[in-house]
């Protein structure tokens, strides 16, 4: 339903990059859920008054406050879609990634309160009645919501969106829920164990996992996570297209993700440099133009000239790459050079270590000092410690 809805609504509704196209499927979205959990919540509050099932009742309050919460993500795509402007030039991106942590937060506050409904209900058994129309609408229900867990998560997939996850994170746990509060009606009415409560709480139970898992999913794009590794991938292999062109290297690269769209990057490119400055900056400004095209991104390249004809500084260059190559982890170094005095050497570079490395920073320096003297006591070492933000 939902993928003719988006044919017959959205133009140009392939085109997923585009961030009109992902705000319409983030808002039509929005709007089915509306109307199905309204749905859900009469049909269930009418099975949980004719059965006297707690459980069900509080599923029908569940799927009301998810009504809330796809007005929530349509609202919330709404907002992501404005413009930027002068108090936010960056734009409104990240109000999508808050719209989801609202929904975990309901998806919390839902489970609390079916752990609390269940409680009573072991303190205080109610007779659960099964009859045949219960069974058939919770069955429906199911069915429902684990047909909105599918276009949730597919269109969340599509659009790369953490708000559409932790809304088809919300429906599995219902789907969930549903089935246990089925197999605690049957049981009860072909066997009369009354189990309700207990299932109650082993359901409350899942949905905290489940809200937990959804609030992760969107604090960590707001607090500021690494840009997934296709993307880092796509990066490195644009820049290094130019290597005929005169590309050494890369390093630094350094992603700012102020909502899906609205991603801003540097990075610093290594040249040689012997070359002619106005021809590698024409070929820096072509990358640039590369990036933002193909990425759909805003990209700031620091162009890094690089000494690759003096063979001394080729060879201590080499000696030391040596001793990095043998450190633990994924250590690196770049902007190596060298200075000459009358008494000693200056071997000036950076070094990349990693956030969990087993060293700290100091360690780290102090390693490669002690190592770097051993080659030669003139040589002294000037190092800058980087991280690596990807």
């Amino acid at each position: 339903m939902v993928s003719i809805l988006a044919k017959l609504l959205i133009k140009d509704y392939k085109n997923t990059a585009n961030t009109k196209v992902r705000q319409a499927y983030g808002m039509l979205c929005g709007a089915v859920g509306i109307v199905l959990n309204i749905f859900l919540f009469l049909v269930k509050f009418i099975a949980g008054q004719i059965s006297g099932s707690i459980a069900i009742t509080a599923d029908a309050f569940n799927n009301l406050s998810d009504a809330g919460s796809s007005i929530i993500t349509l609202v919330g795509f709404r907002m992501a879609g404005q413009k930027p402007d002068n108090h936010h030039p960056f734009g409104h991106g990240r109000i999508e990634y808050i719209a989801g942590l609202l929904v975990a937060v309901i998806i919390l506050l839902m489970g609390a309160e079916l752990f609390k409904s269940s409680v009573g209900k072991i303190l205080h058994p109610d007779p659960i009645d099964a009859s045949p129309l219960v069974l058939f609408i919770l069955a429906v229900s199911i069915c429902v919501k684990l047909y909105m867990f599918l276009y949730n998560r597919q269109i969340s997939k599509k659009i790369d969106s953490a708000a559409m996850m932790a809304t088809a994170k919300d429906s599995i746990s219902d789907s969930f829920s549903t089935l246990v509060v089925l197999f605690t009606t049957l049981l009860a009415f072909l066997t009369d164990i009354q189990i309700d409560g207990w299932c109650g709480i082993l359901v409350a139970l899942f949905v905290f996992w489940t809200g937990i898992g959804a609030m992760q999913d969107t604090v960590s794009p707001l607090l500021g996570q690494p840009p997934e590794p296709g993307f880092v991938k796509k990066v490195e292999e644009i820049i290094m297209e130019y290597k005929k062109q005169g590309v050494i290297g890369i390093h630094d690269l350094v992603v700012h993700n102020y909502g899906p769209g609205r991603v801003m990057l540097s990075v610093h490119v290594e040249v040689p440099s012997s070359g002619d400055i106005l021809v590698l900056h024409d070929m820096i400004d072509l990358i640039e133009h590369r990036l933002a095209g193909e990425l759909n991104c805003s990209a700031v390249i620091h162009m890094d000239p690089v000494c690759v004809d003096d063979e001394r500084t080729n060879k201590i260059k080499g000696e030391v790459a040596e001793i990095v190559k043998g450190m633990e982890g994924n250590v690196t170094f770049h902007d190596f050079r060298i200075v000459h005095g009358p008494t000693h050497t200056n071997l000036i570079f950076d070094v990349v270590v990693p956030f969990d490395y087993s060293m700290s920073d100091s360690e780290v320096v102090a390693f490669l000092r002690d190592k770097i003297c051993q080659i030669n006591e003139k040589y002294i070492a000037v190092i800058e410690v980087d991280k690596a933000y990807v």
